[in-house]
């Protein structure tokens, strides 16, 4: 009788622990991790250009903390995205451009993810769209698709493959492997015409549209009900080129109403002479000599208000789950993009166009139902760390980032590290809450003052004034360049 009641009682406490395991695991917060490829500051919330349509994003903003100072940590899709996704700087990791596979880098083949940390805390963890580095068009050489499928418990459309099939053109020619020989719409055949994938111009309907498939997927999961908090990164790839969206969002923006990027003559005659590989300025002669610029400013406005309206639908989605107030929303875009200033287009740059960055992060019981504005410099790197401390878990010395908790409980609070952005080896801008100061490997140097010139027309570097302000900054230059 007594054995009995032992193993009754064992068993009955057995059940009580599950139970109160389940109780917790139900109690924790969801995450929302949204990703937009591409996205500058040009949205309404960022303060960018008058006319530019983003109200879902906008709306966000103003229930959330803004960081309006936020910087990627490298200008190129794969290093931010790794960066961003373990939480290692490019000089460290070795992971500089879109070519390297960054669990080939000794550093991250057994790093941490987000993804992985989630589930650790005992989360479902659920992805679609491109999160790590992918395209929609190719899947072997440049567009690799670069998503480990052993870190997701599922993925859209596959483990093995980030993004849904596109629509193209009729003179777009798509093989069996998913590669794409293209006949421009734009301009074909032209002297000098930039690569065929930068192409724009209104194609089908919103139904067909990857990102449309992403976040249908997306909203149907947040619909479900989950016995486990759930981890869900949705990652949206417009505005990235080629600008191909249906033709709604291009006609808030017509050609003859549009504003277009001022540019300020011989801009570049003073900056370092690494950019020379860099600047793409003969994109920009050519957009002037075919009188393609306003079609062009016009495609990638068209298509940063498609991405938002697809925000939109995540948005809704997740507010008719009934989850929206039991769910952490982190929003960031990977890099900026020119459009043209300093005679340049994407990114691939660390002046401001390709560094600034939305960056918008909600959180239940801290940030404010009525929005907060936070003006100091951050990097995405701050991304994981402030998702492990708002976990209650202890950051592990992977982690390069500083947590971004404390300005998300006191947006008004002073933060020490401003943020660092690399490109290619040991190539670096320190951006503070007034300077940019970049450092190049062969010792050039830039200076911009944002209270001055916030357009970074004139550099200052060359004035021994500001001598002692340089040596300063330069303490944040990563110590640590590994070879590319």
């Amino acid at each position: 009788m007594a054995s009995a009641r032992r193993l009754l009682f064992f068993v009955v406490s057995i059940l009580l622990i599950c139970s109160c395991i389940s109780e917790h695991e139900s109690q924790k917060t969801n995450v929302l991790f949204i990703s937009i490829d591409d996205m500058n500051d040009w949205g309404g919330c960022m303060g960018g250009r008058d006319g530019v349509l983003t109200p879902n994003l906008d709306k966000l903003a103003a229930r959330s903390t803004l960081f309006y100072n936020a910087h990627c940590v490298a200008p190129a899709c794969c290093p931010s995205r790794t960066s961003v996704m373990t939480g290692v700087r490019p000089g460290t990791s070795g992971i500089y451009n879109n070519q390297h596979l960054w669990r080939e880098s000794p550093v991250l083949a057994n790093a941490i993810t987000i993804p992985e940390f989630f589930r650790e805390q005992g989360y479902a963890v659920k992805g679609g769209g491109k999160i790590f580095h992918a395209l929609s068009w190719v899947r072997t050489g440049y567009g690799v698709d670069q998503n480990d499928p052993d870190i997701w418990d599922e993925y859209f459309p596959s483990k093995e493959r980030s993004m849904p099939e596109s629509i193209w053109p009729e003179s777009y020619i798509v093989d069996s492997a998913g590669t794409v020989t293209w006949e421009p719409v734009v301009a074909a055949g032209t002297e000098n015409r930039p690569a065929c994938f930068f192409d724009w111009g209104p194609l089908g309907s919103n139904e067909e549209m990857p990102d449309y498939k992403v976040v249908e997927w997306a909203v149907e999961e947040l619909s479900k009900d989950h016995d486990k908090p759930l981890f869900l990164a949705v990652g949206i790839f417009r505005p990235h080129i080629p600008w191909f969206v249906a033709e709604e969002y291009f006609k808030p923006y017509p050609l003859d109403e549009l504003v277009l990027p001022e540019i300020l003559e011989n801009d570049l005659d003073d900056v370092s002479s690494v950019t020379e590989n860099w600047v793409r300025r003969s994109w920009q002669e050519w957009l002037l000599e075919q009188g393609k610029w306003e079609e062009a400013v016009q495609a990638y406005q068209a298509s940063m208000t498609f991405s938002d309206a697809m925000l939109g639908r995540l948005l809704r989605g997740l507010e008719e789950s009934g989850q929206a107030e039991n769910t952490i929303i982190v929003l960031w875009s990977d890099h900026g993009m020119h459009i043209g200033e300093k005679e340049h287009w994407e990114k691939f740059t660390l002046w401001e166009e390709s560094t600034r960055v939305p960056l918008i992060i909600a959180v239940p019981g801290i940030t404010p139902e009525d929005g907060a504005v936070c003006h100091e410099a951050v990097s995405l790197l701050d991304v994981f760390p402030t998702l492990v401390e708002l976990m209650n878990s202890e950051p592990w010395d992977q982690l390069e980032g500083i947590s971004l908790l404390p300005l998300l409980k006191d947006p008004d609070a002073d933060r020490l590290e401003p943020a660092v952005t690399t490109y290619g080896e040991n190539n670096h801008a320190v951006r503070t809450e007034r300077w940019r100061y970049i450092h190049y490997h062969n010792s050039d140097e830039e200076l911009y003052d944002h209270d001055t010139d916030p357009d970074e027309y004139y550099k200052l570097s060359g004035k021994e004034e500001h001598r002692n302000l340089m040596d300063s900054l330069s303490y944040w230059l990563p110590k640590v360049n590994v070879a590319e």
